[in-house]
This record gives structure tokens, C-alpha cells and sequence, in this order.
């Protein structure tokens, strides 16, 4: 489709922003731009020219009339949802809006948050509020009105552009002085999971500069969840998992997004996380001796796991759950089944459930479960005695990105159950360290935190000792102070639900595949990119032959976690040596899988109670 050239040209560039126009005027920023001259050997003059361009490309305003049509226009792009939000924490934050400068750092699952933002902060009048996005989006036309309602572009890849990076840092650094708000991405992008990414530094640590120095002013940190029932373009995100290639994003694009907000969805949930002075954190990791980029990473640590905290539980995330665990077709009976231990564990941890959903009542679940068969990601066969729901053909990744929206929740507890299967393991007259089979134990768990800390935030081995203590008393009911194998296993026996296997399985299968691919390199070098796409292949291979217990471990996104894994562990470099290590890495996921798969034969055999939550048995008929 042709575009008009009325919507390809730029519209003018507006004159400078106070803020952009201060800062050029700044001593102290001419001072940098000189010391910035001085060592690329430049003139001062062209230094000066150079930051003024990329000022006048990043710098935004608030214009009244564009704001307030931009905010019809993101109404119109969130057509396909309700926007539920905490009246009470926001009206909390208002207060402190009025005496401080805040920042709010939201997770993104969606090109759409970008609206949710600041639509929901502009529509309880707080502050105008700067919000950082990618250049990818800046548009033709488009671009330039988003610019002159607080989105300000930023590059990307700037290990480059010195003069870039100094003139954002400095920009930054005047909304602050200015006690403007800003808002941005935590994650740097849309994660392709469900579940966070890693937390991306630059904006964060542009920040931390800011409140350094007597007489710097604080900010106030601000965790922002932002959490769908379903969305659109999770399709083509789990497309790229397998290996397409990710569209550019144009005025094309754009179009096709539009149109697909033309079906509803259902909601839109934003929560807020308990904010943070910026300052007091930074003071507080000095006082422990951590400074520079290890105190700008705990920071960014801080924040998601504040937003995991604040994201809250959806019905089509319990409901993924409970089809991926079964990876069969169940009634409503046995769905329903499913959903009630997990719902006693989630009000038992009392975890958030969006708009205060009764996760156990019959008609919410039955909504959720058509919602998930109208757009596709379930199948229904009602030709029966009783209708029956599964995961439709090729749709396991987009049931796993929303069942991930919740999985940080559960992993401390599948953790549990592995240190509990460990112990139990134990032969009668082994040697064990000082601690006894409960030191086994903490070590099994410790162990898993280590294979999967470049998957999920844990905290430090101190309190997620103490959160794994918090998990293992819900598990058994009691306190672990003393334990034999013969307890561990009637612990294990009795617990109800298990989770390792509906939790674990799927990214430590992936991590196996790729494991294998590495050891089979013995120690040669290796190539990353080969390596990825073998592993997809033999991942694709894997599945079929079921030595992968779901479609969702064929993943672009899991492997790359597991070659970041497996790179931290000096397992990439041709050496001699590294093939011993490379197999013994091979081989403790295949252990690691093994006592998972211990965990899904137990709920097979002892959570008769709850038949949905069980996976159907290797090679049975669904």
C-alpha cells in the first residue's frame, strides 16, 4: 500500500524546549563539551554543533493541544481494553509528585504501554511527564507530535557517540533540576517471555549521576506493571522466538498494529510498586562499600523485583498454566481442579489478582478460557459429552507469555521441591558437609539459583535462604530445622500442588539443548550464531521425538539465556579442557531434568485430586 506523501514528510521542527535551551547555556555542560574537544582533539565549536544537532533530535515538550489530541489518539490505539488501575496508590503517588521529581520505570510487554503510561498519569494530573522510547518508533510526522507530548527518542547503540552520550546524560540531568517526571523501560524492550528481562542500565544510570553531590536533587523511583489479558502482538513476538525475522517498524507496521486493536481483548492492568528514594539507596550501597556500575546494577535489581511484586495475577495467565502443566485437553471440571491449589497458594503468599478476580469462581475461569478460544490460543471440542479446551497447534509460546506474567511468583516454591527430592535421594551411609541432609538441601537450591539466575531475579543467597525457608513452611506446614530423607519424602509426598515441573521443565530443557549442542563441539571453537540456530533445529527435533516435554522449550529467547549462561561459566572459548567442562555442564542439566521429571511422576501418582495439573504421560494419546 502506497502511503501519501502528506503523512512521509516531516512535519517542522519546532524551536527548542526551555529545558534544551538552558542546558546549551549551561557553564558546566560547556565545560564537558571543551573537556569532550580535548580529547578527540576537536574544536570546541564543532563538539558544540555536534551536541546541539543531537539536542534538537531527543528533546521534547508538552505542548497543551498536541497532549491532549495524542491522548485521544492513544484511547482510540487501547480500544481492544479496559484500563484498570490502583486509585489508591496513584493518588498516594500524587502527593508525592507534588515535592519531588519522579521516575517511573514500567515493564513492557507492549508497544501499547507507551500510551497506558502516560494517558493514566496526564488523566489524574500529575506532572507532565518525560517518557524515553526507542528512534525505531520516531516516525515520520508521527515522530515529531510524539515529541511535543513528552516522548523523547533515543538511540540505541551509542558505544560510538561520546558527544551522544554525554548530551543525553546532561539533558537528563537538567528534567531533574527542573523537577520534571520521567518514565521508561526498565527492560529496554518488549520482552518476548511474558516474564522480565533483564533489567538495561543507561537511562538508570544517567539518573544515579544526577543525584550525586550535595546539593543534587533526589528522585523518587517509581516500579510500574503494566500486565494485559491478552495481546495481540504476542503472535509475531513468539514468531521471532522460533526464529523469524522481526518487522521494521514503519508507517506499515503502525497501520497493521492499528488495525489490530479492532478486537477486544479484555484489560489492561497498571499497578505500581513501592517507590524509592533514588538517593537514600545510592547513600545506603556506598555505606556497604558498593559503588559505580555494581551500585547502578543492585539498583536496577531493586526494581524488578519491585515489579514483579506489584504485577499482579490474571485469570489468563492461571489458566495458561493449567493447560501447559497438562499438555492435554481437560474439562472444566479438571481445569478448574487445577486452578484451585494454585489459587490457595497465590492468597496464601497474598499476591495481587488483577481486578480482584476470583481465581476459583466457575464463570470467571469459563470467560477466560473462550477469550483464550477466540483468539486462538485454545481449541475447544464440544462435540462430546462435555466440552474439552487444549493449547491450539503451534500456540504453546503464546500460552507461555502470559503464564510467565505470573511464573516469578512460583519458582522459589519449585525450587523447594527440588531440595526436598534431593534429600530424599540421599543413601543412608553417604558423607554429607557439616549441616547434614538439611545442608544438602540449601545446597541443591542454591545450586538451582546459580543454573537460572540469567532467567529470573533472585536476591542475595542470605535472603533467598530465608524466602526459601518462608516457602518450604507453606509447602510442609512446618519448620525445616531438622530433616532425614525418609521426611523429606513424605513431606514431598504430601505437599499439594507440585510446580517444579510445571515451572522448571520448560527452560531447563532448553538450556539441555543447547548444552548438548556445546558438548558436541568438545573443545573447538564456536561459533554463537551457529550454535543458536543448531540448537533451534535439534530443539525442533527434540519435540518431536518428545524428549522435550512442550513446544515452548523451542525458543530462540531460552537459548540465548542458556548461551549467557553457559558464557558466564567460560564455556565459549576454545581451550584445552573446556570439553570436559562443557559435558559436565551437559550433564548436570540432564540431572537437573531428571529430578523434574521425579517431581511430574509424583503429581501423576499423588495429586489425584487435582487430574488437570498433571502432564499427559510420554507417548500417551491427549
Amino acid at each position: 500500500m502506497k502511503l501519501p506523501t502528506a503523512v512521509t514528510r516531516r512535519l517542522p521542527t519546532p524551536p527548542l524546549p526551555e529545558e534544551a535551551v538552558e542546558l546549551l547555556d549551561d557553564p558546566r555542560f560547556g565545560k564537558l563539551l571543551a573537556e569532550q574537544a580535548a580529547e578527540q582533539d576537536r574544536s570546541e565549536a564543532d563538539v558544540r554543533a555536534e551536541a546541539a544537532s543531537y539536542l534538537t533530535e531527543m528533546s521534547a515538550a508538552h505542548d497543551k493541544r498536541t497532549t491532549q489530541g495524542w491522548a485521544r489518539l492513544g484511547e482510540w490505539f487501547m480500544r481492544a481494553y479496559d484500563v484498570l488501575v490502583d486509585e489508591d496508590q496513584l493518588a498516594a503517588l500524587r502527593k508525592l509528585d507534588r515535592t519531588h521529581s519522579l521516575a517511573f520505570a514500567f515493564s513492557h510487554r507492549s508497544y501499547l504501554d507507551g500510551f497506558v503510561v502516560p494517558n493514566v498519569l496526564s488523566a489524574r494530573r500529575f506532572s507532565p511527564t518525560f517518557t524515553f522510547g526507542g528512534a525505531n518508533l520516531d516516525l515520520p510526522v508521527i515522530g515529531t507530535v510524539a515529541s511535543r507530548t513528552g516522548v523523547i527518542f533515543i538511540r540505541r547503540k551509542t558505544t560510538d557517540l561520546p558527544v551522544y552520550r554525554l548530551t543525553l546524560r546532561s539533558y537528563i540531568r537538567q528534567l531533574v533540576r527542573h523537577r520534571r517526571n520521567v518514565a521508561w523501560s526498565i527492560e529496554g524492550g518488549r520482552t518476548r517471555t511474558g516474564k522480565l528481562r533483564p533489567p538495561v542500565h543507561g537511562i538508570l544510570k544517567y539518573l544515579t549521576e544526577t543525584v550525586e553531590g550535595a546539593d543534587a536533587p533526589d528522585v523518587q523511583i517509581v516500579p510500574v506493571s503494566v500486565v494485559y489479558d491478552q495481546l495481540h502482538e504476542v503472535a509475531a513476538m513468539t514468531e521471532e522466538a522460533r526464529g523469524a525475522r522481526k518487522n521494521p517498524e514503519d508507517w506499515r507496521w503502525l497501520l497493521r498494529f492499528a488495525r489490530l486493536q479492532r478486537d477486544r481483548l479484555g484489560r489492561a492492568y497498571l499497578t505500581t510498586g513501592e517507590p524509592f528514594s533514588l538517593r537514600d539507596r545510592m547513600a545506603e550501597l556506598e555505606e556497604a562499600g558498593i559503588t559505580e556500575h555494581q551500585a547502578v546494577e543492585r539498583v536496577a535489581l531493586d526494581i524488578s523485583h519491585r515489579l514483579n511484586q506489584a504485577t499482579p495475577v490474571t485469570v489468563t495467565a492461571i489458566v495458561s498454566l493449567a493447560l501447559l502443566g497438562a499438555d492435554r485437553a481437560l474439562t472444566m471440571d479438571e481445569v478448574l481442579a487445577t486452578v484451585e491449589p494454585l489459587a490457595a497458594y497465590i492468597d496464601s503468599r497474598e499476591w495481587p489478582v488483577a481486578g480482584a478476580a476470583n481465581l476459583q469462581d466457575r464463570s470467571t475461569v469459563r470467560r477466560a478460557l473462550q477469550e483464550l478460544v477466540r483468539s486462538g490460543v485454545l481449541t475447544v471440542y464440544d462435540r462430546g459429552t462435555e466440552p474439552v479446551w487444549r493449547i491450539g497447534e503451534d500456540q504453546h509460546l503464546v500460552a507461555a507469555f502470559y503464564r510467565n506474567t505470573v511464573i516469578h511468583m512460583l519458582v522459589d516454591r519449585a525450587i523447594g521441591e527440588l531440595a526436598l527430592l534431593t534429600v530424599s535421594e540421599l543413601d543412608p551411609g553417604a558423607d554429607l558437609p557439616v549441616g547434614g541432609p538439611l545442608r544438602v538441601g540449601w545446597d541443591e537450591a542454591q545450586r538451582m539459583r546459580d543454573l537460572l539466575k540469567f532467567e529470573f531475579f533472585f536476591p542475595g543467597r542470605a535472603e533467598f535462604e530465608r524466602g526459601l525457608r518462608t516457602e518450604l513452611r507453606l509447602l510442609t506446614g512446618e519448620d525445616l530445622n531438622d530433616l532425614t530423607p525418609e521426611r523429606a519424602r513424605t513431606l514431598l509426598d504430601q505437599a499439594r500442588p507440585h510446580l517444579a515441573h510445571l515451572v522448571l521443565r520448560p527452560f531447563l530443557d532448553a538450556y539441555l539443548v543447547l548444552a548438548d549442542r556445546l558438548a558436541d563441539h568438545g573443545d573447538e571453537e564456536v561459533d554463537t550464531e551457529e550454535l543458536l540456530e543448531e540448537s533451534l533445529l535439534i530443539g525442533q527435533q527434540w519435540q518431536l521425538q518428545r524428549r522435550v516435554a512442550s513446544a515452548e522449550s523451542v525458543s530462540l529467547e531460552l537459548y540465548r539465556t542458556a548461551l549467557a549462561l553457559a558464557r558466564h561459566r567460560g564455556l565459549l572459548d576454545a581451550e584445552p579442557g573446556v570439553g570436559q567442562r562443557r559435558e559436565a555442564f551437559a550433564a548436570e542439566l540432564r540431572d537437573s531434568v531428571r529430578r523434574v521429571e521425579l517431581i511430574a511422576d509424583l503429581a501423576r501418582h499423588t495429586d489425584q485430586a487435582t487430574p488437570g495439573l498433571h502432564p499427559a504421560r510420554e507417548g500417551a494419546e491427549p
